[in-house]
C-alpha cells in the first residue's frame, strides 16, 4: 500500500484509483476491453446489429501495439474503430477529435442513442518521443460530456485513456489536470523492473475484469500479486518524482540530446532528426539516414557499445518500416534508416562523446560499402 501511495503520487491520483498490472501492455488491454468488451457481449446476447450504436474506439495511427492490436482486436468483434490522421510530426489535431466525437455521438444529442467511446491516445511517443496535446484533448472530450448531460444522458458515455508509459517520470504528468479517465504506465520506463506496471482508473468508471479466479486489486485483476515488482515499482515511481523536481537535472538530459542530435547532423549532413520542430521528449532522439538501412546501423553500434533501436523495442528483428513513422507519411527508404537513440537520468557526457564517435563512424563505412536505394 506505500508503494501504491507513490505510484499514485507521481501522478496525481488517489493511492485507491491505481491497480497493479504485470505492465504497460496489460495496463492498455485492461482499459481498452475492460471499458468495451462488456457492452460488446451485451449486444451479441440481444441480437443488437446496429451499427450506429456499437461501442467505439477512437486512437491514432502513430499508437504502440499495445493500443493498436486491442483496438483491432474490438473491431474485429463489432466496435467502430476510428484512426484519427496526424501531421508530419505524428501530432493529433484536437478540432480532429471534436469533429470524430461529434459524428459518433451525433444520436446522443436527442438521448436516442448510448454508444460507449473511448478516445485512447499516447502521451509520449515511444519511437520519436513526440507530445501530444492531451490536455487539449481532455478539454474536447469534457465539453461533449457536458453536452451530452445538458441533453439529459447524466451517465458518462465518453472515456479518455492516456496511454503515459513513456511520459511519466519524464515530463510532469497529472491525471486531473488532463481529465484522464484511465491512464498508464510501466516500471522498466522509470527505472524500475520488467514485469510491474499500473493502471489509474478514475473512481466510479466500471472496469471488467480481463481474467477471473480472485480478489486481488478490487477484482479489476485477480490474481497473486507481483509483490516485488509493485514494490520497485513504487520505489521507482519516488525516485521519478524527485527527479522531476530537479528542474536542473531535467534540462541536462535536454542539453545532452540535443548536443548529440547537432554533432550528429554535423558530421552526417544526409542525417535527418525526426520531428524535431515539434515539442517532444527530452530523452528521445530519433534519427534518419537515408541511403542506409537501421538494422545495418544497430549492429555496428552494438559492436561498439552503443544500444538503439530501430523503432520500438518490442519490435526489434522486424524487417517492416516503423508504422509509427509511415503514419507521418515518411518515405519508406528514410524510415527504413530510421534509428531511436534513448537517455536517461543517468547518461553522462561520457556516453554522448563515445555515441559521437561511434555513430559517425558506422554510418559513413555504412554509406561506403552497404548503401541502399
Amino acid at each position: 500500500e506505500l508503494a501504491r501511495q507513490n505510484v499514485a503520487q507521481l501522478i496525481g491520483a488517489e493511492p485507491r484509483t491505481i491497480t497493479f498490472t504485470s505492465g504497460g501492455t496489460e495496463a492498455n488491454n485492461l482499459a481498452l476491453r475492460g471499458l468495451v468488451e462488456p457492452e460488446l457481449w451485451h449486444r451479441a446476447l440481444n441480437g443488437e446489429t446496429d451499427e450506429s450504436t456499437a461501442p467505439a474506439v477512437v486512437t491514432l495511427p502513430v499508437e504502440h501495439s499495445a493500443v493498436r492490436d486491442p483496438a483491432k482486436h474490438l473491431g474485429q468483434h463489432g466496435a467502430d474503430i476510428r484512426m484519427c490522421d496526424v501531421d508530419g510530426d505524428g501530432r493529433v489535431a484536437p478540432a480532429s477529435i471534436a469533429s470524430i466525437l461529434d459524428e459518433l455521438m451525433a444520436g446522443d444529442a436527442s438521448g436516442s442513442a448510448t454508444r460507449t467511446v473511448v478516445v485512447s491516445i499516447q502521451w509520449a511517443n515511444n519511437e520519436t518521443g513526440v507530445l501530444q496535446p492531451v490536455a487539449e484533448i481532455g478539454e474536447v472530450i469534457a465539453t461533449k460530456r457536458e453536452a451530452l448531460r445538458a441533453a439529459g444522458i447524466t451517465r458518462p458515455r465518453v472515456y479518455f485513456h492516456i496511454d503515459a508509459t513513456q511520459a511519466v517520470g519524464k515530463v510532469p504528468v497529472d491525471v486531473e489536470a488532463s481529465q484522464a479517465d484511465l491512464l498508464t504506465y510501466s516500471a522498466h520506463k522509470i527505472h524500475g523492473p520488467k514485469g510491474s506496471g499500473a493502471l489509474y482508473v478514475r473512481r466510479m468508471v466500471k472496469l471488467a475484469a480481463l481474467q477471473l479466479g480472485g480478489s486481488q486489486e478490487r477484482e479489476r485483476r485477480p490474481g497473486t500479486e507481483n509483490t516485488i515488482g509493485i514494490l520497485a515499482l513504487g520505489k521507482a515511481a519516488e525516485l521519478a518524482k524527485e527527479h522531476l523536481a530537479n528542474a536542473e537535472a531535467c534540462e541536462r538530459i535536454r542539453t545532452l540530446r540535443d548536443r548529440f542530435e547537432q554533432s550528429i547532423c554535423e558530421r552526417i549532413p544526409t542525417a535527418v532528426v525526426n520531428s524535431a520542430g515539434a515539442e517532444r521528449l527530452s530523452n528521445t532522439a530519433s534519427i534518419a539516414f537515408p541511403g542506409v538501412e537501421a538494422e545495418a546501423i544497430l549492429l555496428g553500434l552494438s559492436e561498439r557499445g552503443v544500444c538503439a533501436s530501430a523503432g520500438a523495442a518490442c519490435s526489434s528483428g522486424s524487417l517492416e518500416p516503423s508504422s509509427v513513422l509511415m503514419a507521418m507519411h515518411m518515405d519508406e527508404p528514410t524510415a527504413h534508416g530510421t534509428v531511436r537513440f534513448s537517455l536517461s537520468r543517468y547518461t553522462t557526457d561520457a556516453d554522448i562523446d563515445h555515441a559521437l564517435e561511434v555513430v559517425p563512424a558506422v554510418v559513413e563505412r555504412l554509406m561506403r560499402v552497404l548503401p541502399t536505394g
